[in-house]
């Protein structure tokens, strides 16, 4: 299966494409370029292959949680291309591909945990706990936004390993959290490669959306902008 996946939930924006089993991508870290890059990158990437769109199989793309201007991209992107190529969409948690970076990464165990956190802005955090099965994060319980302190783990795993931009505030989540990890890394982003082989994994489960199905997963039900005076 020829499958390309994109990722622009965060700062980062990247490109992967699974060729016959093989695993190549791009990612460029430009705050603000994603609409400007993503394009171009995947025209660079299937060149580089020596393959073209009509040779595809199925599509994928980082769905969130992350940025708000950065899923609505992707979900244009991929919709666009779904639409134009009769194609199946594959969305992947972006929480779950750092989760599967950090198990390779950090060399986590079968039954290990993953614990991810990215910076949701308006002093939140997105939060995902993860378990490793058969070399996959597994979800455990579900992905949520909430305040560094309000962070839990799932009972049942004794092994953790953590990262994504969240932990920079792990100073301020639950000591019976933070006294868990080992070692978290706060630089991790969600990258393509990860997306792509997460979606190989739920295509041969039968995972897969139509073009209008392919949707961002926000977590936030509402954003409330403050007005100013006079407005």
């Amino acid at each position: 299966m020829n499958l390309l996946a994109l990722d622009t939930s965060t700062d980062a924006c990247s490109v992967a494409l699974l060729l016959d089993g093989q695993l190549s991508g791009h990612c460029r870290v430009e705050p603000r370029g994603h609409t400007r890059l993503i394009m171009p990158m995947v025209r660079e990437l299937l060149a580089e292959r020596g393959v073209t769109m009509k040779e595809l199989d199925g599509l994928a793309f980082a769905a969130g949680p992350g940025s708000f201007t950065g899923l609505r991209i992707a979900t244009g992107v991929i919709q666009g291309l779904a639409w134009g190529l009769d194609l199946p969409v594959v969305p992947v948690s972006s929480l779950q591909a750092v989760a599967l970076e950090l198990a390779e990464r950090q060399e986590a165990r079968e039954g290990d945990g993953i614990a991810v956190a990215f910076d949701a802005r308006m002093d939140e955090v997105y939060w995902g706990c993860f378990q490793l099965e058969q070399g996959m994060p597994v979800l455990l319980e579900s992905e949520r936004v909430c305040p560094p302190e309000a962070v839990t783990l799932p009972e049942g795993v004794t092994r953790w390993v953590a990262g994504g931009s969240g932990w920079r505030y792990a100073d301020r989540m639950p000591r019976e959290v933070t006294g868990r990890m080992s070692q978290p890394d706060p630089d991790r982003v969600p990258d393509a490669r990860y997306v792509a082989r997460l979606a190989m994994e739920a295509r041969a489960r039968g995972v897969g959306v139509s073009a209008s199905e392919a949707q961002p997963v926000y977590l936030r039900d509402e954003v409330t902008w403050k007005k100013l005076p006079g407005r």
